[in-house]
């Protein structure tokens, strides 16, 4: 009897422990997941603009055209970075031959950065070069298509001289792009009464 109820209880501690060993031996340890990379620049505009497309409410949109623009801001170079800081403060002092210098530079150095364009772009605009102008919105937009501002300083361009039908259609580039700009959507209910005045 003794020898029946120690193979039983054999039996029985043995069968609770294979499962557990089988167990331990059929799962695999728990992988080592490496942290999620960080979005890189374009990863963070395209969400943006997704963002920015979809936003309804006009502050918040504001926000995050604003964190559109910081990202365009950043070059990824110190000596760039420093050179739009200077041609900034030299178009805000309405010194527009010095900023043309810096951003001659900034062009140069780094041609598929597109602000260093728009920002020239800008310059020229203030100077009323329109024809300079516009080749550094085609070289901003070939770089960038989603440039809001660029596309905003193309229709005003286009509205000063004359050409209502394409300043319109480049307000609804910016609309397309960031519906709630509260300027783009101005410009083009008004263009859209003078070219119906006009029998366009």
């Amino acid at each position: 009897m003794r020898i029946v109820f120690a193979f039983f209880t054999a039996l029985v501690l043995s069968g609770t422990a294979l499962p557990t060993s089988a167990q331990d031996q059929a799962t695999p340890p728990p992988a080592i997941t490496p942290p999620p990379a960080a979005p890189t620049k374009q990863g963070r505009l395209d969400q943006l603009f997704v963002d920015l497309k979809r936003e309804r409410n006009e502050k918040a949109a504001e926000r995050i055209a604003g964190r559109i623009w910081n990202e365009w801001n950043q070059s990824g170079s110190a000596s760039i970075d420093l050179m739009m800081h200077w041609a900034q403060k030299a178009t805000e002092d309405q010194k527009y031959d010095v900023a043309l210098d810096f951003l001659d530079q900034v062009v140069t150095l780094q041609p598929d950065y597109a602000e260093g364009w728009n920002r020239r772009a800008t310059v020229h605009f203030l100077m009323k070069n329109y024809g300079k102008s516009m080749s550094d919105i085609d070289h901003t937009l070939h770089l960038e298509p989603r440039h809001f501002g660029a596309l905003s300083g193309l229709a005003q361009i286009m509205a000063e001289t004359g050409h209502k039908q394409s300043a319109l259609e480049a307000w609804q580039k910016v609309l397309a792009i960031y519906p709630m700009m509260r300027s783009a959507q101005d410009q083009v209910s008004t263009l859209s009464e003078e070219l119906a005045g006009e029998g366009i």
